[in-house]
């Protein structure tokens, strides 16, 4: 029997992997994954060119510590877009500010009808009662107060 002792802070060829990708995410220069790709977990492991479900916490608890530390420290940071990125998230807001006009304007359309329709059966069912009135004969009842 040999008594090896295992030296608790020897780093695995995965880690070193996870870390290398970490650096390479934070720097911003990922190989893997395209750059500007928020810095998390899931994305380490991707650049790190293994699963998402590779870098547990339970397997890699410093390294994991690390990254939602930096994560938590620079979520104040504003993502960096590109040109592109902002022109291209510009045209789809005004496509979605296109569509709700336009559904606004039916809406307004329909609601400007339903009016039109109610003021016109009104202006008939008016015409139609005072015609109706007219047509009443003369009544020549008086109207007696009861003496008890």
């Amino acid at each position: 029997m040999s008594s090896k002792t295992v030296d608790p802070r020897k780093i695995s060829k995965a880690e070193l992997k996870f870390r290398d990708a970490f650096k390479r995410l934070k720097a911003g220069k990922p190989d893997i994954l395209p750059r500007g790709t928020p810095l998390s977990q899931n994305n380490v492991a991707k650049e790190a060119g293994v699963a998402p479900s590779a870098l547990r916490r339970a397997r890699f608890p410093e390294l994991v510590a690390e990254i939602q530390g930096w994560i938590e420290t620079h979520k104040e940071e504003a993502t960096q877009r590109s040109p592109r990125q902002m022109m291209l998230a510009q045209r789809s807001s005004n496509r979605d500010l296109r569509g709700k006009l336009k559904a606004l304007e039916e809406q307004r359309d329909k609601a400007l009808g339903q009016l039109l329709d109610a003021q016109s059966r009104i202006l008939e069912l008016t015409l139609e009662n005072q015609r109706l009135k007219a047509q009443l004969p003369e009544s020549d009842i008086r109207f007696l107060s009861r003496t008890t």
